[in-house]
C-alpha cells in the first residue's frame, strides 16, 4: 500500500512560517512530506535544521526533495558545472533529511532547438545525470527525473524518458511519475509498464487536459484510477504518492484547498486499491 504525501511549497502563499506549514501537513493527516528548499540560498542552513527537528517532532517523514536545474544542459561548460555542483548540494541535503530521492527537473532545449544541435544538449544532460547518479549511489539515494509536458522539454514524453534512462545507464537515476503530466503529454496508463522497477516517486494533481494545472484531484478532467492501478504494479521506490498543488485562487482558504486535495486523493487511492 502507498502512503500519501504532499510538497510543502503549497503553503508558501500563506506567508506563514515554514514550521506552520509542516504542522498543518501533519494535522491534515498526510503520511509524509516533500521539501522544496534551495540549500545554496543564503540562510538555508538554519531552515534545514528547523525542518529536520520539526519533522522529527511531528513524526512526519521526508520522502523527496524537489530541485529544478534548468541549466544542466546549457551550452556553457561553466554553467553545466555549476548546476551539477548545485544538484550535489541538494543530494547532500536530501541525505540530511533522511529522504528517499531527489526529484530533478532538467529543463528545456534552448532557442527552439536551433543554433545548438538538440543532440548535444541531450548528451550534456545524460553526462550530468551519469555523474549525479554515481554521487547519489554513494549517498544511497535515488534521483527521480520529472517528465515535463512542454513543447521543448528534454523529457516531454514516456519515449524520451525511457530513452534517457537507457542512455544514462545509472540504476540510481529513475523516473518520477506525474499523472497530470502524463495526461498532458497524451501518455496512456499502459505506458507506465515501461517503467516497471524504474520509477522512484509519484506526483498527483489534476488539470484541464490542455495546460499545466496542479489542481486538487476532482477539479479537472484526469481519469486517475487507471493510472493509479498501473502505478500499483509498476514498482515505485518511495512507496509514496505526493500531492503537487499550485496556489489556491483564494490564499485565505489554502487550508481548504489542501484538505480537499487530501480527501479526494485518499478516495482515489482506495478505489484503485493502492
Amino acid at each position: 500500500m502507498f502512503k500519501l504525501g504532499m510538497i510543502n511549497s503549497a503553503w508558501e502563499q500563506t506567508g506563514q512560517p515554514l514550521v506552520w506549514g509542516l504542522e498543518k501537513t501533519k494535522q491534515l493527516g498526510f503520511d509524509t512530506v516533500d521539501i522544496f528548499l534551495d540549500p545554496t540560498e543564503k540562510g538555508s542552513a538554519p531552515k534545514v535544521r528547523q525542518i529536520v527537528s520539526t519533522c522529527k517532532r511531528l513524526k512526519l517523514p521526508i520522502k523527496s526533495v524537489c530541485c529544478c536545474a534548468l541549466g544542466i544542459a546549457d551550452f556553457n561548460p561553466s554553467v553545466r558545472e555549476f548546476h551539477v555542483a548545485r544538484v550535489k548540494k541538494y543530494l547532500d541535503m536530501t541525505k540530511t533529511f533522511g529522504a528517499h530521492n531527489l526529484l530533478l527537473v532538467l529543463g528545456e532545449y534552448m532557442w527552439q532547438q536551433e543554433v545548438i544541435p538538440p543532440k548535444a544538449q541531450w548528451d550534456w544532460a545524460v553526462e550530468a545525470c551519469r555523474e549525479l547518479g554515481a554521487y547519489a549511489k554513494k549517498k544511497k539515494l535515488e534521483i527521480a527525473l520529472e517528465l515535463e509536458p512542454f513543447k521543448l522539454s528534454l523529457l516531454r514524453d514516456m519515449g524520451e524518458m525511457v530513452h534517457f534512462l537507457d542512455e544514462c545507464g545509472q540504476p540510481q537515476v529513475k523516473a518520477n511519475i506525474d499523472i497530470s503530466h502524463m495526461v498532458l503529454s497524451k501518455t496512456p496508463p499502459s505506458a507506465l509498464r515501461a517503467l516497471k522497477g524504474r520509477a522512484a516517486h509519484v506526483h498527483i494533481s489534476d488539470c484541464d487536459g490542455k495546460v499545466h494545472g496542479d489542481l486538487p484531484p476532482g477539479r479537472g478532467v484526469v481519469d486517475f484510477i487507471p493510472y493509479l492501478k498501473e502505478i500499483g504494479v509498476t514498482g515505485v521506490g518511495s512507496g509514496v504518492v505526493s500531492l503537487e498543488l499550485e496556489y489556491s485562487p483564494d490564499p485565505a482558504k489554502i487550508e481548504d484547498w489542501v484538505k480537499e486535495a487530501y480527501d479526494s486523493t485518499r478516495k482515489l487511492m482506495a478505489a484503485a486499491g493502492i
